[in-house]
C-alpha cells in the first residue's frame, strides 16, 4: 500500500484504558468526524479499545486493510502502558527505531519538567529513557524516512508516524491531536476524491411531524436520491416538539434543488440549527420580560 492512494474512507481507533474506564471522555473521535466531514472523507468506523497489544494489532491491521485513512489516538507517551508504537510495529512486522530528527526536535522544543531540575539530555537516566520511548517509531527500511514520520508544524516536535501507508499515529491529548490533524490537512487534500476540498454538505429541515408520519415519504425520497450520492436522515429530538430531517452529500446544487420538495413532504422548514424553531423555554421567557 502506498501513501499516494486516494482517500475516500476513514476510520478512527481510540486507544486507552482511561477512556473505557470512564476516567477520560473521548473528544478526539468527534473532532475527527467533523474534520473528515469538512473534507468530504467518509468516516466509516470509530472504535475504542484498551491498552492491550493483541487488541491494537488486530484492530489496526483490519482498519488498514479496509479504509484509506486510519487515525489512532493515544498510547504514545513515556510510561509503561503507552504501547501503541510497539504494538503497531509488531502488527506489520516492523522494528522500532529511534527517529533522530524527532529526538533533536524534542530537545529543542521541549523543556524538562520543573520536578526534574537535574535532567540532562546527554546523561543516561530513567527520565531520558522514558522520553526516548516517545521517539522510537515503527520503521520500514524499504520506505524513505519522510514517508514514515511527518512533521506538520515548526513549533511541535511530535511527528505523525505513518505505518503501512495509511495508519497515522497521533497522541491522545486533545490539544495536540487537534493541532496535528489540522496541520496535516495540506498533506491530505491532494489525495481527496474532491481535491478542491469542498467537503460534504448538510441541510437540516425541522418538522413538527413524528418519525412514523414522515417515514413513508423519507423512504421514497431516499430511494430516489441515495443513488445520486445524497443520504437522507431522520432524527427524533426526545422531549421536543420538532424533529429533524437531514440531507447529506457533496452535490450542493442538487441538494438545494430538493429543499422545497422535502419541506412540503415533511410539513417542515429549513433551519441552520436544530433548535431554531423551538418555542422559548420558561427561562428565556423570564429573561425577555
Amino acid at each position: 500500500m502506498t501513501s499516494a492512494k486516494p482517500i475516500h474512507t476513514a476510520a478512527c481507533l481510540i486507544i486507552g484504558d482511561e477512556v473505557l474506564g470512564g476516567k477520560t471522555i473521548d473528544t478526539n473521535s468527534p473532532y475527527l468526524a467533523k474534520f473528515c466531514f469538512g473534507l468530504g472523507i467518509q468516516l466509516k468506523r470509530v472504535e475504542v479499545i484498551p491498552d492491550d497489544e493483541e487488541d491494537i494489532m488486530e484492530a489496526v491491521r483490519r482498519m488498514s486493510a479496509r479504509y484509506d485513512f486510519v487515525v489512532t489516538s493515544g498510547g504514545i507517551g513515556p510510561t509503561h502502558d503507552d504501547i501503541t508504537y510497539s504494538s503497531i510495529a509488531k502488527a506489520f512486522n516492523l522494528p522500532l527505531q529511534m527517529h533522530a530528527p524527532a529526538f533533536e526536535r524534542m530537545k529543542q522544543l521541549s523543556r524538562p519538567h520543573p520536578m526534574q531540575p537535574n535532567f540532562d539530555w546527554d546523561t543516561p537516566s530513567p527520565g531520558l529513557t522514558a522520553k526516548l520511548r516517545m521517539v522510537e517509531l515503527p520503521h520500514d527500511s524499504a520506505l524513505p524516512d519522510e514517508a514514515q514520520a511527518i512533521f506538520v508544524s515548526d513549533d511541535m516536535w511530535v511527528p505523525i508516524s505513518v505505518v503501512n501507508g495509511n495508519v497515522h499515529i497521533l497522541p491522545g491529548v486533545p490539544r495536540l491531536f487537534e493541532r496535528l490533524l489540522e496541520h496535516l490537512k495540506p498533506v491530505l487534500i491532494p489525495r481527496l476524491a474532491d481535491p478542491e476540498g469542498k467537503g460534504t454538505f448538510r441541510i437540516m429541515i425541522s418538522t413538527p411531524l413524528p418519525e412514523s408520519a414522515v417515514a413513508p415519504y423519507l423512504t421514497e425520497l431516499a430511494g430516489k436520491v441515495e443513488p445520486l450520492g445524497v443520504k437522507v436522515g431522520s432524527y427524533p429530538r426526545w422531549g421536543k416538539k420538532r424533529n429533524t430531517v437531514t440531507l447529506v452529500g457533496a452535490d450542493q446544487v442538487y441538494m438545494e434543488s430538493l429543499v422545497k420538495e422535502v419541506e412540503e413532504g415533511v410539513q417542515g422548514k429549513r433551519v441552520s440549527k436544530e433548535d431554531e424553531m423551538d418555542p422559548p423555554s420558561h427561562r428565556d421567557e423570564v429573561f425577555s420580560q
